[in-house]
């Protein structure tokens, strides 16, 4: 784990394991959860697949060739790791034109299969992804008499909802360009690198907050003026402290900043509190402020679900499933002593 994450409080204490992630990229299983079902009819190709060793923005590039069609017609819901065994949907947009032949692609794409194909009247798009699934084997684990109450208490109380390391850039690059970009020393033209900084400018104040909340022990407890995220979709400004209950029937969760060029909804001490940490970070304010993003929430504390794992001497097999936008670095990191992970 970076420097970079390691400023940052745990839940629950720093882990006195250790022990080694993606020895082989089937130790780190990915599987994506859509959350809808096909059309069964339309202008896009919808291909599952199951790649190995591939990121998936090259195997977008190689479908498009086998689909006779640009790069820019292939779509997905979420771009997935290389060093991994990942499931995915992508999206070809084939207008009036039959389901392509895929075999030579697969011949030729060893890393690559081809699952499933159905159509559909749209596109993938970023967002479209509820949620991911995910199997982590753990190797050469030297564990601590504290893993199991560990993994007793992520699957009972969750873990802090973390952007992970990746977000950030191999050493934390985005956030240092992000920075520069704030202190006016270079323009920044190309939408995809915009995109990345300002994702990185917005997580780390995010990131901070949270830290501080843990320091105080305030990630699960509610104060007035929190907003409050029901899982109906609806968020509430807390103004009475039995609002607690919902968070601990987990009806509701504590939400903290995606910070925004608008006002915090936040009031009260809650609203001072993250004004005070987005301050401590001028550069990536104004580059938020400048590009006018809107102001977004986010839960503090993430539940994974369906976990569950078995121990087999020096190897610690864990399964769960994540929503979307979450990470399983979150969740790791507070197992074990490790090495970089992404998801």
């Amino acid at each position: 784990m970076s420097e970079l994450m390691n400023s940052l409080a745990y839940g629950y204490g720093q882990p006195l394991t250790t022990g080694r992630l993606k020895v082989e990229p089937e130790h780190f299983v990915v599987k994506e959860v859509l959350g809808f079902e096909f059309a069964g009819q339309g202008e896009h190709f919808m291909v599952q697949i199951r790649k190995r060793g591939e990121n998936t923005k090259y195997v977008v590039n190689e479908l498009a060739k086998a689909c006779g069609v640009k790069s820019r017609d292939v779509s997905w819901a979420g771009l997935k790791d290389r060093h991994a065994v990942t499931e995915q949907w992508l999206s070809v947009h084939l207008p009036g034109k039959e389901d392509p032949c895929l075999e030579e692609f697969v011949a030729t794409h060893p890393g690559v299969e081809v699952l499933a194909t159905a159509r559909h009247d749209k596109k993938l798009r970023p967002g479209d992804l509820s949620a991911n699934q995910f199997e982590i084997v753990v190797t050469e684990l030297n564990a601590e008499t504290e893993l199991e109450q560990k993994l007793q208490q992520i699957a009972m109380h969750g873990v802090p909802n973390y952007f992970g390391e990746q977000r950030f850039g191999r050493e934390g690059n985005n956030l240092v360009s992000a920075r520069a970009w704030g202190n006016d020393e270079f323009r920044v033209r190309d939408k995809s690198k915009r995109s990345f900084y300002l994702s990185a400018a917005r997580s780390w104040i995010f990131n901070l907050l949270l830290s501080h909340r843990l320091t105080q022990s305030t990630a699960s407890s509610v104060s007035v003026g929190d907003i409050l995220a029901y899982q109906d979709g609806r968020e509430v400004l807390v103004e009475s402290l039995s609002s607690q209950a919902d968070v601990d029937a987990g009806l509701a969760g504590i939400t903290g900043p995606l910070t925004g060029d608008n006002a915090f909804p936040t009031a009260g001490d809650v609203a001072v509190l993250e004004n005070q940490i987005a301050e401590q970070e001028p550069l990536l304010l104004k580059v938020i402020r400048d590009n006018r993003m809107r102001h977004d929430r986010r839960p503090l504390m993430l539940k994974p679900e369906a976990m569950r794992w078995e121990r087999d001497g020096d190897r610690l097999t864990i399964a769960f499933t994540l929503a979307a936008g979450s990470f399983a670095t979150a969740v790791m990191r507070e197992l074990i002593v490790q090495g970089d992970i992404d998801g």
